[in-house]
């Protein structure tokens, strides 16, 4: 189900104006953003986003093309087990879990989808190892299915550090973005969202003085 897409009624039209500035600023200042997760096909950005947990972007595509190499379909990981796909992902950090999901999703994906990757939010949460974050990866960047927004560890803190949520659960945070970013930008907004964390408001030493949103950052200079 996709979150409510509507101005709550606490946000004043002062500071309604002031979030659709940040929207603007944000798309002025990267206007073309995609998925920085290496993949070719809808099977691969699942895997990809599994390992993304925890782990940098540019950690996994250092990961994945030889992975890919080796493991082409669910048939290939589960005809591995889960040892040989522990050693394959060791770099990517927590790969105990992660390869027990991945084999006990390609499992599920055999079994219940015909080996495919489902296109419905609530079919790919049911699957191991998948959550909303991940569905929502899939979803938009495989299908072009936008059915919300990726609430990751730089949209979280962004959006915190610039009055657009005061909460800490991403499905909170989801919620608080989708009542103002339209819904064709969903997508775009928090690839934007995460380029501007990793190149300007770093999470130990935010560039606020080269920010283009440091007039509309209530955080701007902490």
């Amino acid at each position: 189900m996709s979150p409510r897409h509507s101005a709550p009624s606490s946000i004043d039209g002062a500071e309604l104006r002031r979030r659709r500035r940040i929207l603007k600023k944000l798309n002025a200042a990267y206007p073309r953003v995609a998925c920085t997760l290496d993949h070719v096909n809808p099977f691969q950005l699942l895997i990809a986003t599994i390992l993304s947990a925890q782990c940098t972007d540019k950690r996994v595509n250092e990961v994945t093309p030889g992975l890919f190499k080796r493991f082409k379909t669910p048939d290939d990981f589960l005809r591995a087990g889960i040892p040989e796909i522990e050693n394959a992902i060791r770099s990517t950090g927590f790969y105990h879990n992660k390869a027990k999901n991945i084999h006990a999703l390609c499992k599920r994906l055999k079994e219940d989808f015909h080996g495919e990757v489902p296109r419905t939010i609530d079919e790919l949460v049911s699957l191991p190892g998948v959550g909303r974050k991940t569905a929502n990866v899939v979803l938009g960047n495989a299908f072009g299915i936008v059915e919300g927004i990726v609430v990751d560890t730089h949209v979280g803190r962004i959006s915190r550090k610039l009055g657009l949520s005061e909460a800490a659960d991403p499905e909170k945070i989801e919620r608080d973005l989708v009542s103002f970013v339209p819904k064709k930008e969903w997508v775009d907004f928090s690839h934007r969202l995460i380029t501007h964390g990793r190149n300007v408001c770093r999470a130990r030493a935010p560039l606020c003085d080269k920010c283009p949103l440091a007039k509309e950052c209530p955080s701007a200079g902490e």
